[in-house]
């Protein structure tokens, strides 16, 4: 059997749950880091010969001509951002293990669903994937699409109000439905999209602290990306665990899109769905699930 990590974390969680090993991951990054901190004092001490003990009653001249005192400046800031780094590569490393993980069935209750909508045929091609959702379970629904898209909001719309009108609920509760800055729009230079992009992500940022989802639905627009970035950092700072599912377009056949690729790569989705067996043998791990439009 070839031991990888995968085969180390799967054998760990049969037995414990997920969250204790997070924590045994936390305080394994805090001895390491613990430990190299105590080699850099203990080599610093050599190196200027002077107790550690007796640095913080030396004069202030004296620190300075020795060296002693900034050494054990130096080596408190290293430390320091040595751990930091350490937490978040360890954290990063069991959000994205954790990510490629079934999502729990944790008694079929609503969990709160953000759909991401774009132009160009995304949103038709997302409209279809709702109307084999099922409703009750994604639920409530909010609706995201680019502030210069005037269709697929008024789309999104439409489809929640035959919804209510099917069940008899008043179309007031009906989905909610919000837009949002583009990184960057057709034909727009790269420069002046480095701006943008910080405005767009700026206010995904806000929208994700309003809206708080438990699942990220999106197909391919650009508009997923800063949305889904934000969503990824929430989940290594334990501020909400969202749940990304990409579908590819349909549309896609030799190669990713732009958006998907950068998710693929990244690995910022949780589960990435490709239409295309071509699709599915050049991306491993991609699943194909055959045409869904």
């Amino acid at each position: 059997m070839v031991f990888t990590i995968e085969s180390f974390m799967d054998f760990l969680l049969s037995f414990l749950p997920a969250v204790v090993i997070n924590h045994v991951l936390f305080m394994f990054g805090l001895v390491v880091t613990s430990a190299f901190s105590i080699c850099m004092m203990k080599q610093m001490q050599e190196d200027v010969n002077v107790p550690l003990t007796e640095i913080s009653n030396l004069p202030l001249m004296d620190k300075g001509n020795g060296c002693s005192f900034s050494a054990v400046t130096s080596t408190a800031i290293i430390s320091s951002v040595i751990f930091v780094i350490t937490l978040i590569l360890v954290r990063v490393l069991f959000v994205i293990y954790c990510s490629s993980r079934p999502m729990s069935r944790r008694a079929q209750k609503p969990v709160s669903t953000l759909i991401i909508l774009g132009s160009g045929g995304h949103t038709a091609e997302m409209l279809d994937l709702l109307a084999v959702l099922q409703k009750d379970r994604f639920y409530p629904r909010f609706y995201i699409a680019a502030a210069t898209d005037n269709m697929s909001l008024q789309k999104a719309e439409l489809l929640e109000n035959s919804l209510a009108a099917e069940k008899g609920t008043p179309i007031t509760n009906a989905g909610k439905f919000m837009k949002i800055y583009r990184s960057r729009e057709v034909g727009q230079s790269y420069i002046t999209s480095i701006w943008t992009t910080l405005v767009a992500m700026v206010h995904a940022l806000w929208l994700m602290i309003k809206i708080r989802p438990e699942v990220i639905l999106c197909n391919g627009p650009g508009t997923c990306i800063p949305i889904c970035a934000i969503a990824f950092v929430f989940k290594v700072l334990g501020i909400r665990w969202s749940s990304i599912f990409y579908v590819e377009s349909i549309a896609r056949v030799r190669r990713l899109s732009l958006s998907g690729l950068l998710l693929y790569k990244l690995r910022i989705a949780d589960q990435l769905f490709v239409q295309w067996p071509r699709l599915q043998q050049q991306y491993p791990r991609a699943i194909y699930v055959g045409r869904l439009m």
